[in-house]
C-alpha cells in the first residue's frame, strides 16, 4: 500500500483523475437520487410569467464573468386549475416564454424540471473514465519504477 501511496503523490495524473472521477460519481448518484424522488410526477407545459432579479451579472477581482441569476416563476394548468409558482433560481428567461415541468399529481404546487437522464449518465462515465485513467496512471508509475529498479541492479553488477 504504501508503494501506491508513493506513486500517488509522484503522479499528477493520478492525484487530479481519480478524486475528479470519484466526485464526478458522487454527483452522478446524487442527481439519480433526486430524479428518483421525481419518478412519479406528471410532465406539462407552463409559461414564464415573472422573472425577479436576485443576483446581477459581475465581474470578480480576475475578470471572470459570473451571470445574473433571476427567480424565475411559471404559470401552469392542472385538472383546469391554474397554479403560479417559482421554479427557483436560474439564468434569464423572458416573461411568456414556455418550458417543461413536472408536478407532483398529489401536490401540483411541487414542481421541478424535467431530468436529464443523458446528464447523470455522463457524469457517470466521466466518473468512471476519470478513475480509470488515474489508475492507469499508477500503474504505469509502478512499471517504470520497477523498471528502474531492474536497471540499477544491473548497473551495480556491471551488466
Amino acid at each position: 500500500m504504501n508503494q501506491v501511496a508513493t506513486f500517488l503523490c509522484k503522479s499528477k495524473n493520478a492525484r487530479f483523475f481519480i478524486p475528479l472521477g470519484i466526485i464526478l460519481i458522487v454527483v452522478s448518484i446524487f442527481l439519480f437520487i433526486s430524479d428518483n424522488h421525481n419518478k412519479d410526477y406528471i410532465k406539462t407545459e407552463a409559461t414564464i410569467s415573472k422573472v425577479a432579479l436576485v443576483k446581477e451579472e459581475s465581474y470578480d477581482a480576475e475578470g471572470n464573468h459570473e451571470e445574473a441569476m433571476y427567480d424565475i416563476f411559471v404559470k401552469y394548468v392542472v385538472d383546469g386549475n391554474e397554479y403560479e409558482t417559482s421554479l427557483g433560481e436560474m439564468y434569464e428567461h423572458k416573461v411568456g416564454e414556455k418550458i417543461d415541468i413536472v408536478y407532483n399529481p398529489e401536490n401540483p404546487k411541487e414542481i421541478s424540471q424535467p431530468a436529464s437522464m443523458i446528464l447523470n449518465i455522463v457524469l457517470l462515465v466521466g466518473g468512471v473514465a476519470s478513475i480509470t485513467g488515474g489508475t492507469i496512471s499508477i500503474i504505469n508509475n509502478i512499471n517504470k519504477n520497477r523498471k528502474m529498479k531492474e536497471q540499477e541492479k544491473r548497473w551495480k553488477n556491471g551488466k
